[in-house]
């Protein structure tokens, strides 16, 4: 089994910052993409933003210019450091990671994180 723990969200001003962090940590032969998403209330969940294994990175246009994700693949760790944060930007951030769990399973596995929630109001 695999856990992912995310922390650093809270409440910030309009253009404001704050840096998501996702730990993952159980049963890991290797993680491959990582990604941040986030569901707003009423809204469907949608990807913020994700990093493959080697780094390739991708955003969605609403974050482009303000969000950056990155990994330390030696520590299982993916970060979202979320600058100039709008009231839009508001919503639980999710982790979710593409998992291989053992060297003896080809299987790719998806997991989520249990969410961390960003409040953007002055």
């Amino acid at each position: 089994q695999v856990q992912l723990v995310e922390s650093g969200g809270g409440l910030v001003q309009p253009g404001g910052s704050l840096r998501l962090s996702c730990a993952a940590s159980g049963s890991i032969f290797r993680i491959y993409t990582m990604a941040w998403h986030r569901q707003a209330p009423g809204k469907q969940r949608e990807l913020v933003a994700g990093i493959t294994s080697d780094s390739n990175t991708n955003y969605a246009d609403s974050v482009k210019g303000r969000f950056t994700i990155s990994r330390d693949n030696a520590k299982n760790t993916v970060w979202l450091q979320m600058n100039n944060l709008q009231p839009e930007d508001a919503a639980v951030y999710y982790c979710y990671a593409n998992v291989r769990t053992s060297i003896f399973r080809s299987n790719i596995d998806q997991y989520w994180g249990q969410g961390t929630q960003v409040t953007v109001s002055s």
